[in-house]
Order: C-alpha cells, then structure tokens, then sequence
C-alpha cells in the first residue's frame, strides 16, 4: 500500500474521531439540544471539511446512542428519558461491581498497595477528584464533566479490564447527555451535585470496597432523585 494513502487514512481517521468528540462535547454543553436535527452538509461547513469523515463520525455517535439517524432527514440528537437514566445508572452499577468482585476476589492483581505505579496512578486519581469537587461545588457543569470522565476513566483503568472501562467509559458519557438536558434547566448548580470522588478513590485505595460500595450506592440514589425532580418540575 502506498504511504500516501496511509497517511491519507490516518488523517481522515484523527479528523472523524476531532468532529465525533467536537459534537459530543457540543451536546454535553447543551449547544445541541435534544431532538435537534442537522445534515451531514451543515456539519461539514460549520467545520470546513469534507463530508465524509463528518458522516463517519455522526454514525459513530448513532452507534454510541448519542444520535439517531434518519434516511430522509440527516440526523437528530437522541432524547432520553427519565426512565433511560435509571437503566443507565442500573448498567453503570453492575459494571462498577463487577470490578469491585475481581479486586475482592483476587482475579485480578488491581490496587496492590505496594505497587509504587499503582500509588502513583491512585495520587493522579485523587487530583482529579479534587477538581471535579471543585467544579461541582461551585456549580461548574461543563468543567466538572470533563474531569468527571477523566476520573473514571484513570479511575477504572486501575482494575486491569480494559472492555469493561471502555464500556463503563460509554455509560457515564450516555448518563450525562441524558443528565444535562435536566440540569442545565437550573441557573445555579451549587449544593445540587455529587462531590464523593474523593472519598471513592481513598476507599478504593485502601481496599475498603464495602465503603466503596456504600459511597456509589449514594451516589447512584442522589443522581436518580436529582433528575426525577428536575424531569417532574
């Protein structure tokens, strides 16, 4: 195969996957709403480029459930129910549990206290956990959910599964486009989001994972009440 066709690939694959997370950022910031419906052409012209890694990239997003595509009429961003939030948040639990059952039972060799790269990673973790406290108490939504993706995501990281990060990594991006078309109905966020990231990751560190357990069973029923009320208001 020639190198400029090579090169021509990855250039093409980086610019799909910039539009992919350019949109998914767009939707987490509420610039696009749900139900909101664009072409490939107006896509393409908003961000200069031609129309076939814009078209790559929406499917990708279709096939990540963050839009729906339709024959005639390009492309819509998917509307989420109250009702999705709890599967969602349902999902996101048994994949976080099942982690939890492999550093208990030994299947992996996850969190070993003694492993300087592990301490070195959990140190990482904590510090952004303290932004997203940061960034949820003051109400910040837009910077709390970018640290609050990178944290789980080094987060999860830790138990040695990647598929299963990856999956959880989907879930948690679904949550908060389902979350934010409630929560940003609200002029001021502060005292109305989670801020245990903290304690999660020291519970964690310490392989206290009943702690663990408790601390994400809050924060499961905190989110599911917060968005009922908003969804019922």
């Amino acid at each position: 195969m020639p190198a400029s066709t090579g090169n021509g690939s990855v250039t093409r694959s980086t610019l799909r996957q910039q539009i992919a997370d350019a949109l998914r950022d767009e939707v987490l910031a509420g610039r696009l709403q749900p139900g909101q419906e664009f072409t490939v052409k107006e896509i393409a012209e908003q961000y200069g480029v031609s129309a076939t890694p814009v078209r790559e990239a929406l499917v990708d997003l279709s096939a990540q459930g963050l839009l729906d595509a339709d024959q005639h009429r390009g492309f819509r961003v998917h509307e989420y129910s109250v009702e999705d939030f709890r599967g969602m948040i349902e999902a996101r639990d048994l994949v976080i549990e099942g982690m939890f059952h492999a550093l208990t039972s030994g299947q992996r060799a996850a969190l070993q206290p003694d492993d300087p790269r592990v301490t070195a990673t959990l140190a990482g973790v904590r510090r952004r956990g303290e932004e997203s406290q940061r960034a949820a108490a003051a109400g910040d939504l837009t910077v709390l959910i970018g640290y609050d993706l990178r944290y789980w995501r080094e987060l999860t990281a830790l138990f040695g599964n990647a598929y299963l990060g990856d999956f959880l990594h989907r879930l948690r991006v679904q949550t908060w486009v389902c979350a934010v078309q409630h929560l940003r109905r609200l002029s001021d966020l502060r005292g109305e989001l989670w801020t245990g990231h903290t304690s999660l990751v020291d519970a964690l560190g310490a392989r206290d994972t009943v702690t663990a357990r408790s601390i994400i069973a809050g924060y499961n029923a905190h989110s599911i009440a917060l968005i009922e009320r908003l969804a019922s208001g």
